[in-house]
C-alpha cells in the first residue's frame, strides 16, 4: 500500500513531491450530490494507472476533475501537475499544461475528416506528434485520413480519440473505457499502442470496466468504492488478490 506524501506544507510541499501527478484530498459533486469524497493518490512520470471500480465508483468523475471539466464540480482538495497547479484552471488551460482526456463517447467531430479532427487538435500551441508520426503509430487511420471520422468503426474511432490527444503535446493521457465494445483483437491493438505511448514517456490513467486487462497492462492500480480509495497499490498485488477481486471488482 502507497503511503500518502506529507501535505504538511500547503501548496510548498509541490516542490518536493515525489509524483508527477498529485491528487490530494479532492471532492467532487454534482449538484447536491457527492460523488468523489476525500481522494488522494499519486501517480509517477511514465506510469500506468488503472483506475477501477464498480459502476458508480466514481471513475469518470475522478477523470474528470482531473481534467478540468465543467462536471463534476471540485469543491476541496488540490491537483498537482509537475509541480503547478491545476486544481484552479478551467480545462482548456489543463490542456495547455499537458491533460488529455479521452473522454468515453469519444467526441469525433461529425462532418470532419480523420485529418480534419487531427489537425483541429493542432490550431493552436503546444503541438505534440506530426500527423506522418500518427499515422505511423496508428496505419489505419492514414489509410483512411479522407474518410469522415464518425463513419469509421468503433476501433477505429478509439484509435483517432488516442490519436487527437497526442496531437496536443501532452504529459498524462486520460483514458475512460478505451475498450468498452471492442473485439478482444482491437484491444491487443489498443494495448499495444498504450505500451508504444509508455515507452515515450507519457503519463496515463485508464478508467476500464475489463479490470483483468486493464491491470495486465498497467503498473499500478486504485480501486474506488463508493467514491473513496479502498485500495492503491501495485496492479499485480490486485491480480493475485481474489479476495479483493471479487469484494471490490466482482471478478
Amino acid at each position: 500500500m502507497n503511503v500518502k506524501p506529507d501535505f504538511s506544507k500547503g501548496k510548498n510541499y509541490a516542490e518536493t513531491a515525489p509524483a508527477y501527478l498529485s491528487v490530494w484530498n479532492m471532492e467532487s459533486y454534482y449538484g447536491e450530490s457527492y460523488i468523489v469524497q476525500n481522494i488522494s493518490f499519486n501517480v509517477h512520470e511514465g506510469e500506468i494507472l488503472a483506475l477501477l471500480g464498480r459502476n458508480g465508483a466514481g471513475k469518470t468523475s475522478t477523470l474528470r476533475s482531473i481534467a478540468r471539466m465543467d462536471d463534476p464540480q471540485v469543491t476541496h482538495g488540490e491537483i498537482w501537475l509537475d509541480h503547478q497547479p491545476l486544481h484552479n484552471m478551467k480545462s482548456h488551460e489543463a490542456a495547455q499544461v499537458g491533460i488529455g482526456l479521452v473522454p468515453e463517447d469519444r467526441s469525433i467531430i461529425p462532418g470532419l475528416t480523420v485529418e480534419e479532427n487531427l489537425q483541429l487538435a493542432q490550431i493552436a500551441p503546444p503541438i505534440g506528434w506530426s500527423l506522418q508520426r500518427l499515422y505511423e503509430l496508428f496505419p489505419r487511420l492514414g489509410e483512411r485520413r479522407k474518410q469522415e471520422g464518425i463513419t469509421l468503426s468503433g476501433g477505429e474511432q478509439q484509435m483517432l480519440a488516442i490519436a487527437r490527444a497526442l496531437a496536443r503535446d501532452i504529459k498524462v493521457l486520460l483514458l475512460d473505457e478505451p475498450y468498452e465494445g471492442l473485439a478482444p483483437v482491437i484491444v491487443d491493438e489498443i494495448e499495444k499502442t498504450l505500451r508504444i505511448i509508455k515507452e515515450q514517456g507519457i503519463t496515463t490513467i485508464l478508467v476500464e470496466q475489463n479490470a483483468v486487462r486493464a491491470l495486465e497492462l498497467a503498473d499500478r492500480a486504485v480501486i474506488l468504492e463508493s467514491g473513496g480509495i479502498v485500495f492503491d497499490g501495485s496492479a499485480a498485488e490486485v491480480l493475485e488478490n481474489a479476495e479483493l477481486r471479487a469484494e471490490y471488482l466482482a471478478i
